[in-house]
């Protein structure tokens, strides 16, 4: 087979093909052989996504590798999968109508999905959720015209060919048909030994029923419940003897980041992290910890807080005016802490998050290898509230460096952003590229750590002007930086929390060098886009 190799930045490629059997081939094809670079692969309806380190390996010789492995693939040759075996009350709220709709009774419905032999094609939507296929299961069932605010953890559903199931509470469309106890998905669960996720790409599964009273017999501690309660991050035993910061006031939102969980968007789990990563590891070098180490990230600000011991902190990112115990302090720079002084960090007057780093960095429980706050997915310790008490890990063996280590400057309220085009740049008009490049464009009040949302010029479809009909696309892969464009309502770019499958086409992908300028934009930024070079 072939695969139409697409350009999705400057550090991955999105290989299309024809069929899901194809992005199963491919993928298996790719995952037998990645040569040093490959960070990770991830398998959607018609896609797989590459993502590579362009140190280690350019993405010529990675398009070359993708192109050969798609021509020794084989749709027809599937590896030995992992087989999993659900227990399922089939008791849905949508089993009835779900049956209507595809000309089936609820009984039919019933034995017809506990026949199939489902596979895991492809993971999104949230961490640990499968989107399963069945060449047994021919039926197409509509998602709901209204998606439920709340669907509860270990729900079986139905969406066009796909079923799956819920690993945590969250928003949803799908027609319940039933609901599992399994453990779907599992936050605890170390890297080097197990995967967090029950239902990966690949896997066989099969559905069994049950009565409720054997779901309910199956439930136990530690065994049933998908649902993964998030720790706060004062949740340790021994927190109230450490030193720690104490939180009196968290302002607009703060959260715990580090740099993030890269390598797991096949498993539906986001990079997240530092927005602006620059200052994340600015402000720990400043205090003489390690670049990876946790820190607060203060959105907007308005915070203050306490340390219950002697430390020191150095905050960067954005500006304001900063106080400790009421003399004003300068970002960029270690600062002494004594046990007891109130740090307060005022609204920004540029940017749009601070970067607080204290020496010896923040110890919460990791979280699928990182102590990131995934704001979209609940992933990881908690945002931050008033009262909370967050523990401060061990002095670091390196010395506090100079004081003239950092250069001084302020975030810009008009930026200039490189982009390469992006994968989906053929559905547009070539009015849409001029004015992307051309105009000029502002952030919006949708912006946060998921993404942010850009007032501006139309960015006309191809098909909207010469066919009169809306396309859209089967979900693929996404990157932090990819600016996908709805069909209405403006572009939106997104950041370290945004969704890894997305079904929105990309026009346009930032580059990874400017991600962290755009962890600074705050409404009313402006922004304009040149071609990376």
């Amino acid at each position: 087979m072939t695969a139409l190799v697409r350009p999705m930045g400057d550090a991955a490629l999105l290989a299309e093909v024809d069929s899901l059997d194809a992005v199963l081939a491919l993928h298996a094809a790719l995952s037998a052989s990645p040569p040093d670079g490959v960070v990770e692969l991830v398998p959607a309806a018609r896609t797989v996504l590459v993502r590579v380190d362009p140190a280690l390996l350019p993405l010529a010789a990675a398009r070359t590798w993708i192109e050969r492995a798609a021509t020794e693939a084989d749709p027809g040759v599937v590896a030995d999968p992992v087989s999993v075996e659900l227990d399922v009350v089939y008791d849905g709220a949508d089993l009835d109508d779900a049956a209507e709709l595809i000309g089936l009774s609820r009984e039919a419905l019933v034995a017809a999905h506990t026949e199939a032999r489902w596979r895991v094609a492809f993971t999104g939507f949230a961490p640990g959720f499968g989107y399963l296929v069945s060449a047994d299961w021919p039926y197409q069932v509509p998602r709901l015209a209204s998606p439920r605010p709340r669907v509860p953890a270990g729900a079986i559903g139905l969406a066009a060919e796909f079923s799956g199931a819920y690993p945590r509470e969250t928003p949803g469309g799908w027609r319940l048909i039933g609901r599992t106890a399994a453990r779907l998905f599992d936050p605890d669960a170390a890297s080097d030994v197990g995967s967090p996720v029950l239902l990966e790409p690949g896997a066989q599964v099969r559905f069994r029923a049950v009565p409720a009273a054997a779901l309910a017999s199956a439930a136990g501690p530690g065994s049933a419940s998908p649902r993964a309660e998030r720790s706060t991050p004062s949740g340790t035993a021994t927190a109230a003897t450490r030193p720690a910061v104490r939180i009196l006031d968290p302002g607009l939102l703060t959260t715990v980041q580090d740099l993030g969980r890269p390598g797991r968007a096949h498993l539906g789990i986001a990079r997240s992290g530092a927005v602006d990563r620059a200052a994340l590891r600015l402000a720990n070098r400043l205090v003489g910890n390690s670049e990876d180490a946790a820190a607060f990230e203060i959105a907007m600000g308005g915070f203050r807080a306490i340390a219950t011991a002697d430390a020191w902190f150095a905050v960067t990112g954005a500006w304001g005016e900063a106080s400790l115990d009421g003399k004003r302090i300068d970002p960029d720079v270690a600062h002494a802490w004594p046990a007891g002084a109130e740090l307060h960090l005022d609204w920004f007057a540029q940017g749009a998050r601070a970067y607080l780093a204290v020496r010896g960095g923040l110890d919460v429980p990791p979280a699928v290898g990182s102590r990131s706050c995934d704001t979209l997915a609940g992933l990881g310790p908690a945002p931050l509230r008033a009262g909370d008490a967050v523990p401060v890990g061990a002095e670091p063996p390196a010395p506090i460096p100079a004081n003239d280590l950092a250069p001084w400057g302020a975030p810009q309220d008009e930026l200039v952003i490189a982009v390469t085009h992006g994968p989906r740049a053929d559905w547009f008009a070539p009015s849409a590229l001029s004015a992307l490049f051309e105009g000029v464009w502002t952030v919006g009040a949708q912006a946060d750590r998921v993404g942010i949302r850009l007032e501006g010029p139309v960015l006309e479809r191809a098909g909207d002007r010469l066919h009169g009909a809306r396309q859209e696309l089967p979900s693929e892969g996404m990157v932090p930086g990819a600016m996908q464009v709805p069909p209405r309502g403006g572009p939106t770019i997104l950041l370290a929390d945004g969704p890894v499958t997305g079904g929105y086409p990309v026009i346009a992908v930032v580059v990874d060098s400017a991600l962290d300028l755009l962890g600074q934009a705050r409404s009313g930024t402006r922004i304009r886009f040149r071609h990376a070079r």
